[in-house]
C-alpha cells in the first residue's frame, strides 16, 4: 500500500578504531576494524594469529594484506632461530639464583616492616608520653 513512500534502509558497518597487541612485531598496532573483525581476531587468538590464518583472497584491504605479509617475513625468521636450552647444572644454578633472590626480597621486606613497626611504636610512645604530660597539667592543682 505505502510502499512507494517510504525510504529504502541502509546498513553501515560498526567500525572502530583499535590499537591491538602484535607478539610477533613486539608493539601495538593503531587499526580500524569492524566489530565482526575483532571477535574474529579474539577467536583466532590475537591479530598476529588471525593474520597469518586468514588466506590473501579475503584480505580487502593493502594494509592487511602488507601486514600479513609483513608477519609473515618475521615469522620465517623466527622460525630460523635456533632455541638454546641450558644444561641441568646450569639450570640448577639458575634456579638457586632465583630462590636466593626471593629469599633476600623476603628478608628484606620482613626487615622493613619490623623497622615500620618499631618507629610507629616510638611515634605512639612519644604522643602517649605528650598525651600523659598533658593530663598531667590539667589534673595538678593551680597555686
Amino acid at each position: 500500500m505505502n510502499d512507494k513512500s517510504q525510504s529504502r534502509r541502509t546498513w553501515k558497518p560498526n567500525v572502530q578504531e583499535k590499537r591491538l597487541f602484535s607478539y610477533i612485531h613486539d608493539r601495538h598496532i593503531r587499526i580500524k576494524v569492524t566489530t565482526h573483525a575483532l571477535r574474529c581476531i579474539d577467536k583466532a587468538g590475537g591479530i598476529d594469529e588471525y593474520l597469518l590464518k586468514t588466506p590473501y583472497h579475503k584480505m580487502d584491504t593493502e594494509l592487511g594484506i602488507m601486514w600479513k605479509a609483513k608477519m609473515e617475513k618475521l615469522y620465517e625468521e623466527f622460525s630460523k632461530m635456533e632455541v638454546g636450552f641450558f644444561a641441568p647444572e646450569e639450570e640448577s644454578k639458575i634456579a638457586k639464583g632465583f630462590e636466593e633472590y626471593e629469599n633476600a626480597k623476603r628478608a628484606a621486606r620482613r626487615e622493613f616492616r619490623r623497622a615500620l613497626a618499631n618507629q610507629r611504636r616510638i611515634d605512639d610512645g612519644i604522643a602517649g608520653d605528650d598525651n600523659a604530660k598533658a593530663g598531667a597539667e590539667e589534673d595538678a592543682p593551680r597555686s
